[in-house]
């Protein structure tokens, strides 16, 4: 009995991960070097499955770039801004060039170099709603938003939005460590049911019972 509860656990806890793992996250691998030193090419990221229309600014995501980029597959981006945001590159703020959203310089430790503008390309753009302003975070070797302005801002639709990047794996561990627990659960199940078996076998069998009295033969 307890092999069948150990086994049946585990199936249930092993099946059930793997189902979501597969529905909630995906996993790729980085095609390029735009998004250096964030993610270096070669680099295999965890993305989470999210509607386009919930990712902020500062997220990097993975999307199905219009036809208008020039690529087919999969790219990986920063969103820039939101629908709603004003865009604008670049203003000096001290000795350093700024990426402005809405006014405000923005904070942007993670691109290559120090260098928000890269392809001195002057831009200043109000995403429309539904939409997103991407740069990638080497921004003097990145095919984005700045270089399609002519199509809607270079502006991408949410609806085009994969997944977002999981900086953090925890959730995606827990779920793999379900997924092994519940195989070696189901194995440990198995072996109990095959070492109960085996027991069984070698136990001596009885002596069968005569189906009427045996009188002994008188002299």
């Amino acid at each position: 009995m307890s092999a069948l509860v150990v086994g049946v656990l585990g199936l249930v806890l092993g099946v059930g991960a793997f189902g979501y793992v597969r529905d909630a996250y995906g996993l790729s691998t980085v095609g390029g070097s735009s998004m250096r030193p964030t993610y270096e090419q070669g680099q295999r990221v965890v993305w989470e499955r999210v509607d386009g229309s919930g990712v902020r600014r500062g997220d990097v995501v993975l999307f199905t770039p219009p036809e208008f980029y020039g690529f087919d597959g999969p790219l990986m981006k920063r969103v820039a801004g939101v629908g709603g945001d004003r865009v604008r590159c670049c203003t000096l703020v001290g000795s350093r060039e700024r990426v402005t959203v809405n006014g405000k310089p923005v904070e942007e430790p993670y691109v290559y170099g120090g260098d928000a503008d890269g392809a001195h390309q002057p831009y200043d753009v109000k995403v429309p709603k539904g939409r997103l302003f991407l740069l990638g975070d080497y921004r003097a070797n990145s095919n984005d938003s700045r270089f399609h302005l002519d199509e809607q801002g270079g502006t991408v639709s949410v609806n085009a939005v994969l997944g977002r990047v999981a900086d953090d794996r925890t959730v995606p561990g827990l779920l793999v460590t379900a997924v092994v627990l519940g195989l070696v659960l189901l194995l440990t199940g198995v072996g109990l049911g095959i070492g109960f078996l085996a027991v069984r076998r070698r136990r001596a069998p009885e002596m069968p019972q005569m189906p009427w009295p045996v009188r002994p033969s008188g002299g």
